[in-house]
């Protein structure tokens, strides 16, 4: 498969100083992930950051991004806000929560409950020193570090995230949540959170990741979830993107799946001045099921872009993509979703859609659904739409004694309930209805003032 030209970038100062923190980490080569990290290295700094005349980030410039100076929030000392984290967390709901401020675990407020037999949940850096078979075969071997500087400086710092091992026929009853909390300081901090996920041979799980964060002063999360989906195994992946709408916040999430298994991911994106999200799913096997859902809002001067490649590479496999945006003020959307169908992947069938809506005439959005059809036996659609509201719904709200603005809400809510009525677990549900309600009080109905 042909790759596009890489156009390369600058290396903003911050990304250079945390590169030589991380060479100073390696030493003299002496543990095993020393030539990853390496490499990483290396392929950041020859990929520089990307700029909009790389066809991938076009419509998002990241210029903002590299004229602030971040330090490594790792270790950084900030003010914990305790109960505003908790409200955050799902308590005995979950089977094991693992809470990172600031890139360092917080044992008091994370929790470990009882897991399945052979179940692994700990912190990606324990992981690392002492369970080294696991995880070498997997860690940076998934990532798309060729051609993402963000996943490139993400592996070569590598901040402390979740590692999940499944055994064979594995089962976990509860969902494993990991929140990643900043607190800023007066100095803008930057994190690169990394996790891990592998489920063997006929396990199930869901795993919810969740990014959130406080404070005037501007933050950057640059994180990336590895996920191998094993022969038979079923694997559920939420992403809340609750960032401070100061902060800038980009992710990878790679999944690489063996045949019969099925992997579901939903992206919930509320937060941040910018967003970005990369979301490549292999489909390397026979018989595979693969999801990708999303919800996006945003308003004010807010900027969300997903880029998203469903690649089939085996026959007979089964792919469905729903994203949703709603976007008001002055808000920018990019959604750029790609299906690939390599030659040998006969009878695929793969449906993709994304829906779009623009409260304000300000507000825009960039839709780009792409196919790429190797095969002749299959069945491909794509389709995107941008609208506004229906003024005849409107109306006829209005005609029974609905107040407009209410009347407005309800359509919206209906609109993003297309998307939340599919999340399957109802803890996590009831949590993201409410924040499109709390959002569309707050003002993301068009409303708000310049």
């Amino acid at each position: 498969m042909a790759r596009t030209a890489v156009v390369k970038g600058k290396i903003p100062p911050w990304a250079s100083n945390h590169a030589e923190i991380s060479r100073r980490r390696l030493g003299n080569g002496s543990t095993w992930f020393d030539p990853v990290r390496e490499e990483a290295l290396r392929r950041f700094e020859a990929l520089g950051l990307p700029t909009t005349r790389r066809e991938e980030y076009r419509f998002t410039n990241l210029a903002p991004l590299g004229r602030v100076d971040f330090r490594r929030a790792e270790g950084v000392k900030a003010p914990i806000e305790t109960e505003r984290i908790e409200k955050l967390l799902f308590g005995d709901r979950a089977a094991v929560e693992l809470v990172f401020v600031n890139g360092v675990l917080d044992e008091a407020l994370s929790s470990r409950g009882d897991l399945a037999d052979g179940a692994v949940v700990m912190p990606l850096s324990t992981a690392i020193r002492e369970r080294r078979e696991g995880v070498e075969e997997h860690l940076g071997r998934h990532i798309g570090m060729e051609t993402n500087f963000f996943a490139a400086l993400n592996t070569a710092i590598l901040d402390d995230g979740l590692f999940l091992h499944l055994p064979d026929r594995c089962i976990l009853e509860k969902p494993v949540h990991v929140l990643f909390h900043t607190t800023t300081v007066d100095q803008p901090i930057a994190g690169h959170p990394r996790n891990l996920l592998i489920a063997n041979r006929g396990s199930a799980a869901v795993v919810i990741e969740s990014y959130a964060g406080e404070g005037e002063t501007p933050y950057w999360t640059n994180a990336a979830t590895e996920a191998v989906v094993g022969e038979g195994s079923r694997l559920t992946h939420y992403k809340q993107q609750l960032e401070s709408e100061n902060a800038f916040h980009i992710s990878a999430l790679d999944v690489t799946q063996s045949a019969s298994s099925r992997f579901v991911t939903f992206s919930i994106s509320f937060g941040a001045s910018i967003a970005r999200s990369d979301i490549r799913i292999d489909l390397d096997g026979e018989a595979i099921e693969s999801d990708m859902n999303g919800l996006f809002l945003a308003r004010g001067d807010q900027h969300v872009d997903h880029h998203t490649t469903m690649n089939h590479a085996g026959p007979r496999c089964e792919s469905r993509e729903f994203y949703k945006g709603i976007l008001a003020g002055r808000a920018k959307g990019v959604f750029t979703g790609r299906i690939v169908v390599c030659k040998d992947a006969q009878k695929t069938n793969a449906f993709q859609a994304n829906r779009n809506l623009l409260l304000s005439d300000d507000a825009a959005i960039h839709t780009q659904p792409q196919l790429e059809i190797l095969a002749d036996d299959v069945k491909c659609s794509h389709g995107a739409t941008v609208g506004r509201l229906d003024e005849e719904a409107l109306f006829y709200f209005r005609s029974r004694g609905i107040d407009p603005e209410e009347a407005e809400k309800m359509l919206i809510g209906a609109f993003a309930g297309e998307v939340v009525e599919k999340i399957d677990l109802p803890l996590l549900r009831e949590r993201v209805a409410a924040l499109v309600s709390a959002r569309l009080a707050g003002g993301a109905t068009g409303k708000e003032t310049a």
